[in-house]
């Protein structure tokens, strides 16, 4: 799977609804993708009814077409104890018709920052 970078054109980040979350894991569930939760009844365990962030990462291509985009998912947990991150497979039509959020190229860069932040692993530190 080739990464995607902030300067390819399918580089995006988009603020998805739950309920938009739901629908991407209910066509990877119907697609037999492995990149998803094991089901709807698992996600909703994890991830409060809120919005998250996605940000696309990975492509995968076969015969020079592209297959699934792999996203990145920033989400709160629904405890309250803080937040997650995960992978997500999503079609071409669907990452497409997902509204970006990223298209100013300084909250581009933040929101890349951010992100390769969050999977190298964010914790509290304390002030010495």
């Amino acid at each position: 799977m080739p990464t995607i970078h902030s300067s390819d054109p399918d580089f995006r980040v988009c603020r998805i609804s739950f309920p938009t979350l739901l629908e991407i894991q209910l066509e990877a569930e119907e697609r037999g993708w492995g990149t998803r939760w094991s089901s709807e009844h698992a996600l909703r365990r994890q991830v409060k009814e809120e919005d998250v962030l996605l940000q696309s990462f990975m492509r995968e291509e076969r015969g020079g077409v592209v297959r699934s985009y792999r996203c990145l998912l920033i989400f709160s947990t629904p405890e309250g104890g803080g937040g997650g991150m995960t992978t997500m497979d999503l079609n071409p039509p669907r990452f497409f018709s997902l509204e970006r959020i990223d298209r100013d190229p300084d909250v581009r860069k933040v929101f890349v920052r951010l992100f390769s932040l969050a999977m190298s692993g964010i914790s509290m530190t304390a002030k010495q």
